[in-house]
Order: C-alpha cells, then structure tokens, then sequence
C-alpha cells in the first residue's frame, strides 16, 4: 500500500482547473492531524519543489508563483489534502505529490498535470 495516494491531474488548457486529492494511506489520525501537509511538484531533470503546505492548525503558505491561484486544504477525518489550482499556467505543467514537511522518504506515484497554452 503506497504511503501516498495522489489523483485528479489531467490535460487543461491555460486558465483551467484541477483539483488534486492525496490520501496519506500510512498516516494513522493521531500523526497525520498536526503534521505539516503539503503539495510538491517535479518536473524532469529539476529539483522537486514545494508548491503549498498546511499546518495542523490549518496555517498555509505557497510558493509565490501559485499565490493567489492555488488553494490547498485537508480533511483530518479522511486523512486527506487537496490542492484546488485555479488559473493554470503552461509553467503549471508538473508532476504533483503529496507528502509531509519536511518530506519523508517515501514518495506516491504523484499525478501529473500537464497545461496547455
């Protein structure tokens, strides 16, 4: 069982939507609720980076090409973080997962997001 379970990527075009959903599958509930969440994404040959987190008190930062376009949430009783993307950008185009922060080593298969201009 992945540790991470990522879904909802897909083909958009520029200024399209996608929400993205990530199951932490090897949380249990008393170490996912106040674990820092977050959204990483990776693109061939460059660093993965990291997108949005959410604190267990529900505190988020983003990086600055997303601010204002992305959303990111979670849901404690799934076990589960969102990332809503709003206004898509070719430069969007990634592949996406989820993990803590800082990150563990166990990664998801991520889901890829691949935007069109």
């Amino acid at each position: 069982q992945a540790h991470f379970l990522e879904s909802g990527g897909g083909s958009v075009q520029a200024g399209g939507s996608l929400r993205l959903s990530c199951k932490a599958n090897r949380m249990i509930t008393s170490t996912f609720n106040p674990a820092t969440m977050a959204w990483y994404r990776q693109v061939p040959e460059k660093q993965r980076e990291l997108v949005a987190s959410i604190s267990g008190g529900r505190s988020t930062n983003y990086v600055d090409s997303v601010k204002g376009r992305f959303s990111i949430t979670r849901d404690n009783a799934r076990k589960s973080v969102y990332l809503q993307m709003d206004s898509l950008k070719p430069e969007d185009t990634a592949t996406y997962y989820c993990n803590t922060v800082p990150s563990g080593t166990n990664w998801g298969q991520g889901t890829q997001v691949t935007v069109s201009s």
